[in-house]
């Protein structure tokens, strides 16, 4: 899952960061309302991990503008407004999950699987092809029914092609959604964790699973 942290205390903000790549998700972390309008506008994110009290602005009237312009992904509000009259209002203008501060990094991966399987209504969270299955919820790769171990960003990786099954994938297109979209393609980064995962899949397979496409990408076969 690709999350957007909006936290302008800098070292919860850095362990949340730590706390949600430790299980395998890709967490992008800024401080402020600003800061996480260009966020949203140059790459997509699966779930929203929203302070209140920001430096520039309420994080109430962000997710209330939000709404009104059709942008619907999940927004879990993580504040130190612990009334009920603050989560009341919060969950009324949009917001998806309320958990007050202080917090449990526990609990607040079991509330965003929760948010994970409300959109399975729109969203396939079991992604299978060619002996290689993936489960979104579980964070688990199998191929030919036995367990893969893979990083967080091999995963990360692993599942942006299975999306994406057969289609060419250019190398920025990839480096967009692993990284940020600043990314040096032109580093060999990217041919680094082709290289793992390749070996990893592979390996367990007997046969190619991706191939290259020189100057352009991968595909995943």
């Amino acid at each position: 899952m690709k999350v957007l942290i909006v936290e302008d205390e800098v070292r919860l903000g850095q362990f949340l960061r730590q706390g949600l790549s430790e299980h395998s998700h890709i967490a992008n972390l800024v401080g402020t309302c600003a800061q996480a309008k260009n966020a949203l506008v140059e790459t997509n994110y699966d779930l929203i991990v929203l302070d209140l009290s920001l430096p520039d602005g309420d994080g109430i009237d962000m997710v209330r503008e939000w709404r009104a312009s059709g942008f619907n992904e999940p927004v879990l509000i993580l504040s130190a407004r612990d009334s009920l009259e603050d989560r009341i209002r919060g969950l009324d203008v949009g917001a998806d999950d309320y958990l007050p501060k202080p917090f449990s990094i526990e609990e607040l991966l079991a509330r965003m699987r929760a948010l994970l399987r409300r959109q399975s209504v729109v969203k396939q969270t079991v992604l299978e092809r060619n002996g290689i299955r993936l489960d979104l919820l579980g964070h688990t790769v199998h191929v030919d029914d036995k367990p893969i171990d893979l990083t967080g960003r091999e995963y990360a990786l692993l599942e942006v092609f299975m999306q994406n099954g057969g289609r060419i994938l250019t190398r920025t297109l990839i480096s967009e959604k692993i990284w940020s979209s600043h990314f040096d393609v032109d580093t060999n980064l990217l041919d680094v964790y082709m290289s793992r995962i390749r070996a990893k899949l592979e390996g367990a397979l007997g046969r190619p699973v991706f191939k290259t496409v020189r100057g352009i990408g991968y595909q995943l076969l």
